[in-house]
């Protein structure tokens, strides 16, 4: 069976079908620049840290999770508060915990339920850590914006994540 040739080239495909999906096109530039902005400025941090400290953003975010949150969470809270999917992070908790920066046990009120926490060598990486990775937050974000770009920012985004979340 021979198929027949498109009638139109991927990139007329995609910009007619955003047409229909988006007729005025409102917020298309802002959404891209959103994802770019995210992918680069991730990436970038991730490199920074790495080269910098050996560790990976992914690792310092679940460390950081754990300590904005008092040293513990349940497995299932700190899912919801990294950047991590939740297979991911479970491969990543185990690494963690071969390298001594978190422990894993049982949550005593709930057979079922994980809790991580962190060790003494846990928050001796964070706080190694934490000055690099806000040197390039600063460097790469905050520097390049001034105090009402950021206010702006800070709530679209706020308000954003606030109309997604789920009960």
């Amino acid at each position: 069976m021979q198929l027949d040739a498109p009638s139109e080239s991927p990139a007329q495909l995609l910009s007619r079908l955003v047409d229909e999906a988006l007729p005025t096109r409102r917020g298309e530039g802002a959404w891209q620049a959103l994802l770019q902005a995210h992918a680069t400025l991730m990436r970038r941090l991730d490199t920074d840290l790495r080269e910098q400290t050996g560790f990976r953003l992914a690792d310092f975010d679940v460390l950081a999770q754990l300590a904005s949150a008092g040293g513990e969470l349940r497995m299932s809270e700190l899912a919801t508060r990294t950047l991590i999917s939740r297979s991911g992070l479970t491969r990543r908790i185990a690494g963690l915990v071969g390298d001594g920066l978190v422990a894993r046990a049982n949550a005593i009120d709930d057979g079922r339920g994980v809790v991580v926490s962190l060790t003494a060598a846990g928050v001796a990486r964070i706080t190694e850590t934490l000055p690099v990775h806000l040197r390039g937050v600063s460097q790469l974000f905050v520097e390049r914006l001034d105090d009402s770009e950021l206010a702006v920012v800070e709530v679209a985004l706020t308000k954003v994540i606030a109309d997604c979340t789920f009960g």
